[in-house]
């Protein structure tokens, strides 16, 4: 006869943590190889960690260790915790966490951790039920875990973070040429993004050095903000009015970018002699687009200066 499947409350099947299901898990680690798709092995109970001590200790097919922090409870801060802890101390490269009832927010941060590192979390969850009048059976169901969407999410932080390093160190380096010839950008640090901004002297008027991966630039960019749209054009139109005087005084020719279906416009100069990708390049295109920045700020000052602009 075909009996139903009941829950029952899980600490009538395991009354103590760590005496009853740590050790019932230890000798049936199979269980969570049948959940997550993995062979481990060689499980052990309270692995020391320091002034810590794991619950489970295993070892994945490669021979990498794998911890376990078992809960019999709600999900908590101080577990997970506990978990990245133990996870750096026995330098593992997977961590399982099991629990009774998972916290919408652990859930969440373990995606995140996901995403956000080179290591493996996996968040399962652990009832207790039986069928028809048999003894207690643990059940255990992935929450979530790693998975190609969040390799790839963290694929991509990765190199996010590493462009934004690059950059970082792209923008130091040309600070430090910029300080010894101009006072333009004296008072900025070196940022993640693609540019560094300075006021040009007007509200809403700033000067920018720009970077991409194999270029620079530096332009005028003008912006007074929401509902401003005419005024940046009518700006911008006063200034290329002067253009040929403008470009003289530069010495070559600049991009002068209107940007009609945009509310801002600018007026600018790039180079093509390396970005934040080419750090062999760094210090050539660092000094041309210093003089550049130089060249510019000299070309636009007096009509700059020159302009009636409202308050922004």
């Amino acid at each position: 006869m075909i009996q139903k499947i009941s829950r029952v409350p899980l600490r009538e099947a395991f009354r103590h943590e760590a005496q009853d299901f740590t050790r019932w898990l230890e000798e049936n680690i199979d269980v969570v190889n049948d959940v997550l798709d993995i062979s481990l092995s060689n499980a052990e109970r309270e692995q020391s960690a320091g002034d810590f001590s794991v619950d489970i200790v295993a070892e994945d097919e490669s021979g990498a260790r794998v911890i376990i922090e078992n809960q019999l409870e709600k999900s908590n801060h101080d577990h997970l915790g506990k978990l990245i802890t133990y996870l750096v101390a026995m330098e593992a490269k997977t961590a399982i966490w099991i629990v009774s009832d998972p916290r919408p927010e652990h859930v969440s941060a373990i995606t995140w951790l996901n995403e956000s590192s080179t290591a493996k979390f996996y968040l399962l969850k652990l009832e207790a039920i039986k069928i028809g009048e048999s003894a207690p059976a643990p059940l255990l169901t992935l929450i979530v875990g790693p998975s190609e969407s969040t390799l790839a999410v963290g694929k991509a932080k990765q190199e996010f973070a590493e462009r934004y390093e690059a950059r970082r160190g792209f923008w130091s380096r040309l600070l430090e040429i910029a300080r010894e010839h101009t006072r333009l950008h004296a008072t900025i640090t070196p940022g993640k993004y693609h540019w560094l901004s300075t006021g040009a002297g007007k509200a809403g008027l700033a000067y920018n050095y720009a970077v991409r991966e194999r270029e620079t630039a530096v332009e005028l960019y003008i912006d007074k903000g929401k509902n401003c749209d005419a005024e940046n054009k009518s700006i911008f139109d006063t200034l290329y009015a002067r253009r040929e005087e403008i470009e003289r005084v530069f010495g070559e020719p600049l991009e002068w970018q209107r940007l009609d279906n945009k509310r801002a416009c600018r007026i600018r100069r790039s180079y093509s002699l390396g970005g934040w990708k080419e750090p062999e390049k760094w210090d050539a295109a660092c000094a041309a687009t210093v003089e550049g920045m130089i060249h510019l700020e000299k070309a636009l000052r007096p009509h700059i200066r020159a302009l009636t602009i409202e308050a922004a």
